[in-house]
């Protein structure tokens, strides 16, 4: 059966019922519209909810009101009008309905917020009751689908009027406007409850390539993917849905620009605090390589802390190393810590010490006096750079190269690629070199001479020269040996420069008597004399020649 409160119904059509007539009819049926009473829910059903309001018959809310209203709750309501059983038409809109067409001017005039009741769809939009029959554009609806706008029919809104005009009985309303202030009012009321560094749940609204915003209640906020994790590279449909509800804390709100951001990962203990004494100097861990630069490789050590292993800290073999030719993204490594910086938040982080330093075994391999044979790698002005293996070089200096002849550049005898024998001379630690050297290795002149006598063959040699109780003796070209001073030749050359004339006079008559000859005086052993000397003692590691002269 047709309301009675409804204009449009057959008994009074628009056709044959006057702009007046529809107010008169409006006032007589809409008896106690717009007061306000406080009731109790009795029953809900699907056609509404009854509500007791202190009188005779019950009031009655729309349907749309049955999924937040229980049994026993107190509610305040407007009163409407009533139904065709004599109910009370109730609405929980705060704002009335204008009794006559003055007070629909002067809501208009003073853009003041009216209710009003939706009849029906109609081209274009809605047919709503706010006294009389108005029309409220679909663009002004606040709905997005026509689904909605059917929704809307039976409701009970607020609007405010656009345009009247009483001439052609032209009313036009706008609910958009309203919910938009409400929605900026909620807006308002959300930020200002929002405080930072306080913990709370909102709902993810959409993803970005940069982060996520969150719906916190009325107002967004930027969770930005810095603030997701502490993993590098994530990306923000890795960590958080849309749709998705999250319990997030608020970083920081800026009340000039109304921008909130949100942190994530700041509900979790940052794993740098713990890594500062898990890692430590020295110590051996596995982790996974995430990036490979140009300058190195990145390696995550457990979920938000990760670490450097610089090119040069790759190979100890290899000069000019290129990251990617050593390590690539998801490969799993062993490493070696070599320095931790809690302050920055970097960890450096060794490969090739998780190798192994060969230069350790090479000392062991290779001690001094060690005959080595090594292919040359290169040549410089100062020498030639041999390979000892596994990265280890051995270093010729131009001047151990021969001692044939005096060389200007080792490539007179040298060349790339040319295996050579030589001998380790020295290692030298810093710079992580073997000095090496070849003309060691070539026979001399007392090699030879060695390998020709033997001790106790009495030879010849040339005085070179007596100073104290020795006397050097050159057997050969290169060939030198040192014999010691007979003792009572020590005794006459100490003395013969304080004896005076008669006493050495007396000393020669003496020894010219008993036999003694003019080869036995101290004057005899002299430099660059020709004399006899046993070999006494030969000592080839020294290339040491000790002899004693002959009487």
């Amino acid at each position: 059966m047709p309301q009675p409160n409804a204009p449009d119904s057959p008994e009074a059509s628009p056709a044959d019922t006057s702009f007046g007539d529809i107010l008169t009819q409006f006032e007589q049926t809409h008896h106690a519209a717009g007061e306000r009473v406080e009731g109790t829910v009795v029953s809900v059903t699907p056609d509404g909810v009854f509500v007791d309001i202190g009188r005779k018959m019950d009031g009655v809310l729309p349907p749309d009101r049955a999924a937040d209203l229980k049994p026993g709750t107190k509610v305040l309501v407007s009163i409407r009008g009533r139904d065709e059983e004599g109910n009370y038409l109730l609405s929980t809109i705060k704002v009335e309905t204008p009794r006559d067409w003055s007070g629909l001017e002067a809501a208009f005039a003073e853009k003041r917020t009216i209710g009003g009741t939706v009849l029906e769809v109609v081209k274009g939009g809605l047919r709503v009751d706010v006294g009389v029959r108005a029309f409220m554009p679909a663009s002004r609806s606040g709905a997005r689908e026509l689904a909605d706008l059917e929704k809307l029919v039976g409701q009970q809104i607020e609007c405010r009027i656009t345009k009247i005009n009483a001439a052609e009985e032209d009313v036009v309303v706008d609910r958009r406007v309203i919910l938009e202030e409400l929605e900026r009012q909620a807006k308002e009321e959300a930020f200002g409850r929002l405080e930072e560094g306080a913990v709370v749940r909102g709902t993810v609204r959409s993803l970005t390539d940069f982060g996520a915003f969150v719906d916190l209640g009325g107002v967004d906020g930027l969770l930005h993917v810095s603030d997701m994790s502490y993993s590098r590279g994530v990306k923000p449909g890795e960590v958080v849905k849309a749709g998705e509800e999250i319990e997030i804390k608020i970083l920081k709100i800026s009340r000039d620009t109304r921008k909130i951001s949100l942190g994530l990962k700041q509900l979790s203990p940052d794993p740098w605090t713990v890594a500062i004494s898990k890692y430590t100097q020295g110590s051996r861990i596995r982790g996974k390589v995430s990036r490979v630069l140009d300058f190195g490789a990145f390696v995550e050590l457990e979920p938000g802390v990760e670490g450097l292993i610089h090119v040069s800290e790759m190979s100890w073999s290899k000069k000019n190393v290129r990251a990617v030719d050593v390590l690539k993204p998801g490969e799993v490594v062993d490493v070696v810590v070599l320095n931790v910086n809690p302050t920055d938040k970097r960890i450096a982080l060794g490969l090739k010490q998780a190798l192994g330093d060969p230069w350790e075994d090479a000392l062991k391999k290779y001690p001094v006096g060690t005959a080595v044979e090594a292919p040359v790698t290169s040549l410089a002005k100062f020498g030639a750079f041999v390979d000892l293996g596994d990265g280890v070089e051995g270093m010729i200096h131009i001047g151990d190269i021969t001692g044939e002849k005096r060389l200007n550049h080792p490539n007179e005898l040298l060349k790339q690629g040319q295996t050579v024998k030589a001998v380790v001379l020295e290692t030298d630690k810093e710079r992580r070199r073997f000095r090496l050297g070849m003309k060691q290795l070539e026979p001399t002149s007392i090699d030879e001479y060695l390998a020709e006598h033997k001790t106790g063959e009495v030879v010849s040699g040339r005085v070179v020269d007596v100073s104290g109780n020795k006397v050097k003796v050159e057997l050969g070209e290169g060939v030198t040996a040192f014999a010691p001073l007979p003792e009572q030749r020590k005794e006459s050359a100490g003395g013969a420069q304080k004896a005076d004339l008669s006493s050495l006079t007396a000393m020669l008559t003496q020894k010219w008597k008993s036999g003694g000859g003019a080869a036995d005086s101290v004057e005899a052993i002299r430099a660059g004399q020709v004399r006899s000397f046993t070999i006494v003692q030969i000592d080839p590691e020294k290339k040491r020649i000790d002899l004693q002269l002959q009487p």
